[in-house]
């Protein structure tokens, strides 16, 4: 009797999980193994920043409740790590020293966050935010009173920001550029954004960096480049993220600042596939290969990966979609503009509520807006069948988008 195909799953996150549990949907019957080197079940990392005033007390959310794993015979292997791909053998060692061979391995392995090399690093209390270690590390300091020195004002930052000030703390942002979230947004939202913070206490420092953070085996100071000097209970550094591709370059796999997919999640050794933050991937929403960074994203390509694997014709090529939340406040983005694209901020605009699309060629290929959910619902509409929609239309106050995106 032949053995049943294996196919291995390095990395716990969204899009392995997705992926797993689409292998099953799509009739697999072999084995699947997810290899995860964390002690907690595969967890939502958004809800992090959400909990960050309580204590150290920060609630997980599973990504899916442990009797799935159990109803799909998906081994869910904790606290390992896969160490080194053998494609020629098509054997995965793990970190305690044995080794499982595979028919199909995916690399759903995730980025890590990018640490500040600069003077003082190392000392305690300079954190970041990128998984439940890091969220309960950065609660408890909040749970000092602060102060709190957020460095990066990137959509991980802001989020910090605006859950430490919650908590009462004293908070700065540290950004750069000239504008916190302009690379994302585009100067008119940014400084919308901007303003609510300020709104809220927040201290935003543009135009300037870290250049060292001081203490005594623990941070209480944090010099910027313009020679300022900050006190700091606690620093979080939001710089940007590192796709974790080590175990992709070590097996001569193609990678460019992530590992190379395509749209089904395929990369240049036809052994191994891959999902998520980690890839660089295709796009009809990008104007070139890129990384999508963002939570929904991963769930969808692990799904639509994990059909592939199983031998499904589906394509990862749905709408962009990224959400934060801040004091309250829901703010989300679907597609993903371009420079040179027309931004038509609607009427009415405020740092607590706005409306942003975005036009390209006459047609709407992007929205945003804050505490806006049922217009945004309606954006969705016109940016997937690519409505060709005036100016004049989509800035006129009496209009109501949903009846364009049903017309």
């Amino acid at each position: 009797m032949a053995a049943r195909e294996h196919y291995l799953i390095v990395g716990g996150s969204a899009a392995g999980v997705a992926a797993a549990f689409a292998l099953r949907r799509s009739g697999f019957d072999g084995r699947v193994t997810v290899v995860e080197a964390g002690a907690e079940p595969p967890y939502e990392r958004p809800p992090l920043s959400k909990g960050l005033g309580a204590g150290g007390a920060v609630p997980l959310r599973p990504i899916a409740p442990a009797e799935d794993y159990r109803t799909a015979e998906v081994d869910l292997r904790l606290r390992n790590r896969v160490d080194r791909l053998d494609p020629a053998r098509r054997t995965v060692r793990l970190r305690d020293g044995s080794t499982l061979r595979a028919d199909r391995v995916l690399l759903a392995t995730g980025a890590s966050a990018r640490r500040l090399t600069v003077p003082g690093g190392g000392l305690n209390g300079v954190m970041t935010l990128r998984d439940a270690d890091d969220a309960r590390r950065l609660a408890a300091a909040i749970g000092t009173g602060g102060p709190v020195v957020v460095v990066g004002g990137g959509f991980i930052g802001m989020e910090v920001a605006a859950a430490a000030r919650a908590a009462g703390c004293d908070v700065t942002v540290v950004e750069a550029s000239a504008l916190p979230l302009a690379g994302a947004l585009g100067r008119p939202l940014a400084e919308l954004v901007t303003a609510l913070h300020r709104e809220h206490g927040v201290h935003v420092r543009t135009g300037a960096s870290a250049e060292a953070f001081h203490g005594s085996g623990t941070v209480d100071e944090v010099l910027l480049s313009s020679g300022a000097r900050l006190p700091a209970a606690a620093v979080v550094t939001g710089v940007g993220v590192v796709p974790n591709d080590t175990l992709a370059t070590g097996a001569g796999v193609r990678c460019q600042g992530g590992i190379v997919v395509d749209l089904q999640g395929r990369t240049s050794h036809p052994w191994i596939w891959a999902a998520g933050d980690v890839t660089v991937q295709p796009h009809p929403h990008l104007a070139r290969a890129g990384r999508i960074e963002h939570w929904d994203n991963a769930l969808r390509q692990g799904d639509v990966v994990g059909a592939a694997m199983a031998g499904g014709l589906r394509a990862h090529d749905g709408l962009p979609y990224f959400w934060s939340e801040q004091y309250g406040l829901t703010l989300q983005v679907f597609g993903r503009p371009r420079t040179g694209d027309e931004l038509l901020l609607r009427p009415g605009a405020g740092p607590r509520r706005f409306l942003a699309l975005w036009r390209r060629g006459g047609a709407v290929v992007a929205a945003a807006g804050l505490d806006t959910v049922r217009d945004l619902a309606a954006a969705r509409k016109l940016i997937e069948t690519r409505a060709m929609v005036s100016a004049g239309k989509l800035l006129d106050p009496e209009a109501d988008l949903r009846l364009l995106a049903r017309s």
